[in-house]
């Protein structure tokens, strides 16, 4: 491997935002970020940038040999469905070492009432008879998902105003960005009569608010289970990347 390694991380996370400023001080690692381009203000970050989709694994493949890049850290989200696939395969065409960085799920605590939905046409069959009143949290994309429930008024959450329509017949849009408080969460559910939540377990803190807040008021929660991961190497912090670099180095 070269003195100063080249490293790709798929970002679009927390934890991706947060290494890639660690990485920055580091003079043996060039760093290159990926984001998929879903937001469009995202959060500055240090170094080399770049914006959009490679093209699937074939044209991530034809990006990492191009650029020379010595090391793949997937930071993507746990609910991101092609990425890491198409980085796991991309790697074993080219023999990039590849790293999954990924948050630890959230865990049933005493109070919970956690329904699991294996994904989000699950979690949308649920909800009739369980809920009149909502909270999805499940993001802009997976809307559509609850479209044909047109008798449950939904309270979204975004980070950004909505570029079209929603999908939904009744809802209401909130504008916020986290990290959101378990008592902030509570008195949101409150005002707004909320009946249910449902959530991915995404994992982190950043929005463990609402599941703590639904645990007080004695809410369900749809829990959304996570896709399946590729097979190979998976660390759960930011030291553990730290540490999985050093070893690729030595």
């Amino acid at each position: 491997m070269a003195e100063r390694a080249r490293l790709l991380l798929l970002g679009g996370t927390g934890e991706a935002a947060a290494l890639a400023r660690r990485l920055a001080g580091d003079a043996r690692i060039e760093t290159i970020t990926s984001l998929a381009g879903r937001t469009r203000t995202p959060a500055a970050l240090p170094g080399r940038v770049r914006v959009g989709g490679f093209g699937g694994a074939a044209g991530l493949a034809a990006y990492l040999a191009n650029e020379k890049i010595d090391l793949l850290i997937d930071a993507t989200h746990p609910y991101a469905a092609r990425m890491p696939h198409a980085a796991a395969e991309a790697c074993v065409r080219t023999g990039v070492p590849r790293v999954r960085l990924l948050r630890p799920t959230w865990v049933r605590a005493p109070g919970d009432r956690w329904i699991a939905a294996g994904d989000l046409a699950a979690a949308a069959a649920a909800l009739p008879g369980l809920a009149h009143r909502v909270f999805l949290t499940t993001g802009q994309r997976d809307l559509p998902a609850f479209a044909p429930l047109t008798e449950i008024w939904f309270l979204i959450r975004l980070i950004e105003p909505p570029a079209d329509r929603l999908p939904l017949t009744q809802c209401q849009v909130l504008l916020d960005r986290g990290p959101f408080r378990a008592e902030d969460e509570s008195a949101l559910m409150r005002a707004h009569r909320i009946e249910a939540v449902v959530s991915k377990n995404s994992g982190g803190e950043a929005t463990y608010g609402k599941i703590a807040a639904a645990r007080a008021l004695g809410l369900p929660v749809l829990m959304i289970e996570r896709p399946a991961q590729p097979s190979g190497e998976t660390v759960a912090s930011i030291e553990n990347c730290i540490a999985w670099i050093a070893a690729q180095r030595n």
